[in-house]
């Protein structure tokens, strides 16, 4: 077994994986996974810089990642950076802050390749004939990729919850105006992913990422986030479209009420479960598979 330590930096949110992972068999036996809300991509998609206050609060996550890392024993670490850091003409100061606190420099990857670590992880306990429709939606992008064992196609999209709701949405709760806007930017990404990624044709979809798993916990009425009862959950296109319709007509307040919702997602929820609605209803499905695994097993996989 090797012990590895995977990180996730995207534009909303800081993921950590701790995980033992046997070097043939690739079977991963996890330690320890923790969230921190940092909202990197503050702005990024106005002003194309990282904010000093976002790379401030994603610095101080990553002190807190590197004494559970050193406390844990990890031998290997990699961090890998997305959307935000992609797009953001400073970068560099990002990097240069990483690797001053945990002594590894973030890997910039491409969206291509964010999905296909997105992929490995979220299909590692799928083990069926049909092909898969893996959809990692993101703060700042989506990711699609069809295939089975192996990707067979992908694409990443610049539509996320954090983007689209910077860009577009100005009331509370969103005007019908907004709502339609982010819509419209969603079916022209969709249009754009069809080109090269097949999604219509997948026989199963599985969704992953914060905005999925919120939904989820919501369509299921948890009365507290429950990763077991979430992950693997089948939720019916019908069950999405509700608790769409009832974020939709609700305030900041009525959403930070509910239960199982993170605070650092109340204002951009809508955008991102928009995302999956336009999804299921552009693709047909029924209903989405919830994967609680995804982007960090494909990286805690990829290290070891």
């Amino acid at each position: 077994m090797t012990r590895v330590a995977g990180i996730d930096c995207g534009t909303n949110s800081i993921r950590l994986l701790v995980a033992d992972v046997h070097p043939d068999t690739g079977e991963l036996i996890e330690l320890d996974r923790r969230m921190t809300i940092v909202r990197l991509g503050q702005g990024v998609d106005k002003t194309g810089r990282l904010a000093p206050e976002a790379l401030e609060r994603t610095f101080a996550a990553c002190r807190a990642y590197a004494a559970v890392i050193k406390e844990l024993g990890a031998e290997k670490v990699r961090f890998v950076a997305t959307s935000a850091s992609r797009d953001a003409e400073n970068r560099d100061e990002f990097v240069a802050g990483v690797l001053d606190i945990l002594g590894v420099e973030p890997e910039v990857i491409s969206g291509d390749q964010e999905a296909e670590f997105s992929f490995t992880g979220a299909t590692l306990e799928l083990h069926g004939d049909e092909r898969y429709l893996v959809v990692d939606i993101g703060g700042g992008s989506t990711e699609f990729v069809v295939g089975n064992r192996h990707v067979e196609a992908a694409r990443s999209v610049d539509i996320g919850c954090v983007r689209l709701t910077e860009r577009h949405v100005r009331s509370d709760p969103p005007a019908a105006a907004e709502v339609e806007a982010i819509r419209a930017d969603i079916r022209a990404a969709l249009d754009v992913a069809e080109r090269t990624v097949p999604i219509a044709e997948a026989d199963t979809l599985v969704g992953l990422a914060g905005s999925v798993t919120t939904v989820a916990a919501i369509a299921l009425d948890l009365e507290e986030y429950d990763s077991e009862k979430i992950h693997r959950s089948r939720i019916s296109y019908d069950r999405v479209a509700e608790v769409v319709g009832r974020l939709l007509g609700s305030t900041h307040d009525e959403r930070a009420a509910i239960p199982v919702m993170h605070p650092g997602r109340v204002d951009v929820i809508i955008a991102g479960a928009l995302v999956l609605l336009e999804i299921m209803e552009r693709t047909g499905a029924r209903e989405v598979v919830v994967s609680e695994h995804d982007i960090l097993d494909g990286i805690a996989l990829s290290v070891a």
